[in-house]
């Protein structure tokens, strides 16, 4: 018998595997698919030297979570690289707006609006621990007042405009472009949050691409693990937790949806589940191209990250196609996500060859192919870029969603991002971890503090199992229902 058992290998699974092995305990991790990481995995998709990230390829959350700095990444060989700018934001006939690692450089760019982004993101950048720390609680502590400070001379300001009362163009794109990785209506107070979180974080830490790709970090997780008497089992479906051995704990990185399915739960929390809301869908793009971006401003490939949407580029049009695809509506010129890992890690291009990532927001459940629309969108503001692709390959939403249970209907994010759904993931109860089921506990990002790759969702969730370890050593080990049974591959 097993003291836990933790199913899925995403971020936050392995991420509560290695907490309660760190206290001590044995533990067992099954994952579905062949390969641990989840939204970590790097795969080489055309080309066997050339290595894609499948989902997550840059981790601005990698150096503050206080769970991935425990990791020592760099320690472990994993070195986190930068490019020259944490990201960018194109403008259709002007020049590019630059988020520079540097404050300084970036404000003297921005112009007449660059004293308003130093008075934006400076106080946010020397507080920038306790905002961490606020974002990635569990949302049922005392909050840190010199976070809730900084945070509320801003969140309101952000959250009433796009752009939040900058004057330029170009400043006014690059903060929205950060606020729209909130996926969900622009403005609103959650996008606001995101704007400031990831928008600061850029100037301190910035927006890492791990070397090697994002297996990198999964690879770390893991080993530690299995150093500490872990198993990790991989090529496992799990259709029933009666499938499971005999164990006190069971900790469960799946979404709602998959809850539901996988468990015999009450009926009243069954309903609460029922109300939980999933968010827009990502549509993703992976392609192989010869050389570089043939960006119209060549200064976007110093940006390993950049942000295009709308016609032209603008905040304007960026909000107009976030808040109608949140509403469900295909939005001509939608916002993406344009990952290009060689701007930080120069090893990723081999023989001139490089991979290029490209996440669309479209609707929940959408099936279309993205490569369409997201070529279209690189031609807008690099001109030739077609002719730089050797290969390509389209991941509608609806296809991503099952790849990927935990993301229904494409929503990486598992879980529409509103202010209440952060807050209140999954439901709204003090324990947002523990589930009615005796020893059974959620830590997908369904749960606080939300998306994004910190692992702080499955340390939560680990923590707040081990705090009722003496009690769970002492009772009778979970069968639920007779399970205990060994699983096949």
């Amino acid at each position: 018998m097993t003291d836990a058992v933790v199913v899925g290998s995403g971020p936050n699974g392995l991420a509560a595997a290695l907490t309660l092995a760190r206290a001590g305990l044995r533990v067992e991790v099954f994952e579905a698919h062949e390969h641990i990481g989840g939204g970590l995995r790097t795969e080489p998709l055309f080309d066997s030297e050339v290595l894609h990230d499948i989902c997550a390829a840059v981790h601005p959350m990698a150096p503050v979570s206080p769970f991935m700095r425990s990791l020592d990444l760099e320690g472990n060989g994993v070195a986190l690289l930068h490019s020259p700018a944490a990201y960018a934001h194109p403008l259709k006939g002007g020049p590019a707006a630059l988020a520079w690692r540097d404050l300084d450089t970036t404000c003297a760019e921005l112009g007449r609006d660059g004293p308003g982004w130093r008075r934006l993101m400076l106080p946010l950048m020397e507080r920038s621990a306790d905002v961490v720390e606020l974002m990635l609680s569990s949302q049922r502590t005392p909050p840190n007042p010199r976070a809730l400070a900084v945070l509320a001379t801003r969140l309101p300001a952000q959250a009433l405009r796009a752009g939040g009362g900058l004057r330029t163009e170009a400043a006014r794109a690059l903060l929205t472009g950060v606020a729209a990785h909130g996926i969900g209506r622009l403005p609103s107070l959650a996008s606001a949050a995101v704007a400031l979180l990831l928008g600061h974080l850029a100037h301190t830490t910035g927006w890492p691409v791990p070397r090697g790709g994002s297996r990198a970090v999964a690879a770390v997780m893991a080993a530690q693990i299995e150093r500490l008497g872990g198993l990790i089992h991989t090529g496992v479906r799990v259709d029933s937790l009666r499938d499971l051995p005999a164990r006190r704990l069971t900790l469960l990185d799946v979404s709602p949806r998959e809850l539901a399915r996988i468990a015999v739960l009450p009926a009243r929390y069954l309903r609460m589940l029922s109300r939980y809301r999933y968010g827009p869908g990502a549509a993703k793009a992976d392609f192989l191209i010869e050389g570089a971006i043939p960006w119209a401003d060549p200064r976007l490939g110093q940006a390993a990250t950049v942000h295009l949407g709308g016609a032209h580029g603008t905040a304007a049009e960026l909000a107009r196609a976030e808040t109608a695809t949140a509403r469900g509506l295909r939005a001509p010129h939608p916002y993406i996500i344009v990952v290009d890992p060689a701007a930080a890690d120069p090893a990723r291009a081999v023989r001139g060859r490089r991979p290029v990532w490209a996440y669309a927001h479209v609707p929940h459940g959408d099936t279309r192919d993205p490569l369409p629309m997201i070529r279209a969108a690189l031609e807008n503001h690099a001109p030739g870029f077609t002719d730089t692709v050797i290969a390509e390959r389209g991941v509608s939403a609806a296809r991503l969603g099952v790849y990927n249970p935990n993301y229904v209907g494409g929503d990486i994010a598992s879980g529409a991002m509103t202010l209440w759904q952060t807050l209140a993931r999954p439901v709204p109860r003090w324990n947002p971890y523990r589930t009615p089921l005796p020893g059974t506990w959620l830590c997908s990002s369904a749960t606080p503090p939300g998306p994004s790759v910190h692992g702080m969702c499955g340390y939560h969730a680990a923590r707040a199992a081990l705090a009722t370890w003496p009690e769970a050593a002492r009772s009778t080990p979970a069968r639920l229902g007779g399970g205990g049974r060994p699983l096949e591959r």
